[in-house]
Parts: structure tokens; sequence; C-alpha cells
């Protein structure tokens, strides 16, 4: 593998059945980024543990965010731009928006949402139907951060609640940032 896969679920963690889980244990090389605090997440915690890992990374770094960990991972790209050039892409699935009235209390530091341009390749993957972000928002965040935008019709929160456990379409898209064979489907 050319690249360090780093998984980064949102909040509370990413449980048994969610996609996260299930690339980690079927492919090689993906490590998740263990935080702290799953429950309340302070922001500047989050990065700083983020930004430990991509440094002490050898290789070029893949992120692969889902739902809050997707404003840490522009979070980070902001606060550490020259950093920024060690990773190759960012896959981010289901941004929540955490200046919406929806969002769950006990984040600190996660709003406003982070919406400078990332200096890397970066795929944005939102449902039609996410509690956590109107169609609005997530094309927003899209365009803000100069990253492809795909579309899952009425796929919740993109989550093993929702039925995405192997979730291969997501995996092609992974493949896509990696180019790492592993990771092409037949």
């Amino acid at each position: 593998m050319t690249v360090r896969v780093l998984i980064l679920p949102g909040l509370f963690n990413s449980g048994t059945e969610h996609w996260q889980s299930h690339w980690e244990q079927r492919y090689s090389g993906l490590h998740r980024v263990r935080q702290d605090d799953w429950e309340t997440p302070v922001c500047i915690d989050w990065v700083q543990n983020l930004h430990k890992k991509i440094t002490k990374s050898e290789r070029p770094v893949v992120l692969v965010g889902h739902s809050l960990a997707c404003t840490l991972i522009a979070r980070w790209a902001q606060q550490h731009p020259k950093e920024a050039r060690r990773v190759r892409g960012a896959l981010l699935v289901a941004p929540s928006d955490t200046e919406a009235e929806s969002y769950p209390a006990g984040t600190t530091g996660f709003s406003p949402m982070p919406l400078n341009p990332l200096p890397f390749d970066a795929i944005t993957v939102a449902s039609t139907n996410d509690p956590y972000v109107s169609r609005e928002r997530a094309e927003a965040f899209s365009q803000a951060w100069g990253s492809e935008l795909v579309w899952l019709e009425n796929a919740g929160h993109i989550n093993g609640d929702g039925g995405y456990g192997a979730w291969p379409q997501g995996i092609e898209l992974l493949f896509k940032l990696t180019g790492d064979p592993q990771f092409k489907q037949a």
C-alpha cells in the first residue's frame, strides 16, 4: 500500500455494523483514529489527535471521515495548511451540519463550519434524506471544500443503521482516491 488510510468516525464512534468498522476488518492498512472522548468531543482535542497521526505517518495519508469527522478534517486542513500537503485525499461521508438546530448537543468548538477549500482531492458523499444535514447545506459544504459530490438516494446518515455495512460503492470511491488495487471492485 502506497498510502496510509486513516478512518475517522464521528460523534459516538462507529459501531460494529458501520461501514468504517467493516472496512477496517476486511482491508489491510486501514487505521482508526481513536479519540479520547466520543460522547462530548472538543474540536481542538480531536484536531490535535488527528494532527499527531498525520505527522507521524511516513507515507502520504488518505482520510476517511464520517459525520462530525468531516468537519474535523476540514478544520484540521484549515489550521495546518503546511502539513495538509501530506494528505493525498479525503472521503467525506455524510457531513453533519454542526450549525443546524437539529444537531445533537454536547460538541464543543466544531462551529462554525469550516468552509475553506481543501488543499487535497476530496469526495463528499451525501444522502438526500440525512437527518443531520439538508441537501442544500451538504451541497454548499462540498462546493466550498472543492470536492466532488456524490449523492445517495434515501440513505439516511449513511451508517450501519441504514444498512451501510460493507458498502462496496464507498470502497470504489476509496480506490479512486488511493489507487490501491485492494480496493478495486470486480
